[in-house]
């Protein structure tokens, strides 16, 4: 049953998303393709990876990376800017086009936050708050996020 209804609230939150995103594409200069997307997202969750490093996250070639972050880099998502400790190294970053991009998501979440704060008790968030620092923290660990503060 916990695991159905995490599944259903994870589907919805998904579809909020892609809803939006799909109802804007008519109007969007230089829309994203879903791939492209899911590579802005690992870029920014990665925070200011290197091509490597978003090329081993992602588990595909370094030429087909570089492929993916220069379309992304052409549309104004992602920049690339050379290391200050190894000139041979490129880190990437995604640009203000992209968080008003990603915002189509992290509204829907704070439009839900905001509602669980007139149904439940302090209590009961922070209980909830306390389970989600340790499903992320303890029990998700196939997936390390870059350090960053959404």
């Amino acid at each position: 049953m916990l695991e159905e209804h995490f599944q259903k609230v994870y589907l919805k939150f998904k579809l909020n998303f892609y809803g939006k995103v799909f109802s804007k594409f008519e109007t969007r200069e230089a829309s994203l393709t879903a791939v492209e997307t899911f590579c802005a997202e690992i870029i920014h969750a990665l925070h200011y990876p290197t091509v490597n490093e978003f090329a081993q996250f992602a588990n595909i070639s370094a030429q087909n990376a570089t492929h993916k972050i220069n379309s992304l880099v052409k549309k104004g998502y992602v920049v690339k800017e050379q290391s200050p400790d190894d000139k041979r190294e490129y880190r990437l970053s995604v640009t203000d086009k992209f968080f008003r991009y990603y915002d189509l998501s992290a509204a829907y979440i704070r439009e839900v936050v905001e509602r669980m704060g007139g149904r439940f008790s302090a209590e009961e968030l922070s209980a909830f708050e306390y389970m989600l620092e340790v499903i992320d923290h303890e029990l998700t660990p196939e997936v390390r996020l870059g350090d960053y503060k959404f």
